[in-house]
């Protein structure tokens, strides 16, 4: 049977270079920035999405990616109450709001940075450098949209 990060791993893979090496620059970036956070996987019918949180309870996770087949968007769970000065965050919705990116370069840029911190602050989470990294595999669609364009 394979490892959650085989399986995180065999996911990836169904997308084109360009975007599984950005879908892997992504999550590992998070998971560097954000120490400790148990990494939700969903392979679900539109996209590949990874959750980040300090405890496996889905409904409570601040922030996420979702893969697609040209690019990755980084989800913000309280991004409507969220300061905004670059005008970066998309969405209408009551809670959620999203940042798309085309290339890890966006992830790392101060303003996307400086909403992820603003994501966890809000969440009151403490991020614990000493925590075990983990991933957990929480659904996988049997069918789903192609990942490759």
């Amino acid at each position: 049977m394979a490892t959650a990060q085989q399986q995180l791993d065999g996911f990836l893979k169904k997308y084109s270079p360009e975007m599984e090496k950005l879908g892997r620059a992504v999550i590992a970036y998070l998971r560097k920035r954000l120490p400790g956070a148990i990494c939700l996987v969903y392979d679900n019918y539109n996209a590949l999405s990874v959750g980040f949180w300090p405890t496996a309870k889905a409904s409570a996770l601040p922030i996420s990616i979702a893969l697609y087949p040209r690019w990755a968007t980084l989800f913000l769970m309280f991004g409507a109450t969220r300061d905004d000065p670059e005008g970066l965050l998309e969405g209408k919705g009551p809670r959620i709001r999203s940042v798309r990116l085309d290339g890890p370069g966006g992830l790392k840029s101060e303003p996307v940075d400086a909403l992820v911190t603003a994501a966890v602050l809000q969440a009151g989470w403490t991020l614990d450098r000493k925590a075990k990294d983990e991933v957990v595999i929480q659904s996988v669609s049997e069918k789903q949209r192609p990942r490759r364009p």
